[in-house]
């Protein structure tokens, strides 16, 4: 049977310190044999590798550089809207010429062709008689029995505008129509009727009252 003479499980560190040291040497060394052997280099070991950018120099300006050219789009500051206008409704024409009588030839009177004349143009008379000579007098006898009467009389009046008629139209007091004959003969005066310019005789009726102031 074999004996084994007791190993220390540990040393005094504050006894041994050289020893220590030396034991921590020689595992450092060994691990450093073992790694060079198998080719291994701890990543830490090795130097970065260096990073080249290359720089381009820039082109040298040209000597004469070219004018900028403007701008060639067309551009429109205020565009203005277009707004549609409707056609005017423009109804059809009937274009079809109108055939004219007698092959376009204008109508030519014949000498025997009866034309009717244009008729004349007549204007009747106008009074011109003073304001001071249109009254008659009153019959005397009248004015004292206080009556009164209207007469519708038709004038007979000539080219100088003179009344040289005096006829009642209707029943008319013989007293009152002697007086109304009497000063419209004597007083009254017309501008004449004319016919196409020329003066005329004519006719025109009238009335006439014979009334009392009251």
């Amino acid at each position: 049977m074999s004996t084994y003479a007791p190993v220390p499980a540990f040393v005094d560190r504050k006894k041994y310190p050289g020893a220590l040291i030396l034991i921590l040497a020689g595992h450092a060394a060994a691990l450093a044999a073992v790694m060079m052997a198998k080719g291994y280099v701890p990543v830490s070991l090795i130097d970065p590798p260096t990073v080249v950018d290359l720089i381009k120099d820039p082109p040298p300006p040209p000597e004469n550089p070219p004018p900028p050219q403007p701008d060639q789009r067309s551009t429109v500051d205020n565009p203005t809207k277009i707004i549609p206008t409707p056609l005017p409704n423009i109804p059809d024409v009937d274009t079809t010429p109108i055939p004219l009588p007698n092959n376009g030839q204008a109508d030519i009177p014949r000498p025997d062709a009866h034309v009717t004349p244009m008729p004349p143009v007549r204007t009747g008379p106008r009074f011109l008689t003073r304001e001071a000579d249109v009254k008659p007098p009153y019959p005397p006898s009248k004015l004292r029995e206080g009556e009164e009467a209207t007469l519708k009389l038709r004038l007979s009046i000539d080219e100088r505008g003179r009344v040289i008629s005096v006829e009642p139209v209707g029943a008319a007091d013989p007293v009152f129509l002697a007086a109304a004959r009497k000063h419209v003969m004597a007083r009254w005066r017309y501008q004449p009727a004319t016919e196409d310019g020329r003066p005329v005789a004519t006719t025109t009726t009238i009335t006439l009252h014979f009334e009392l102031d009251g």
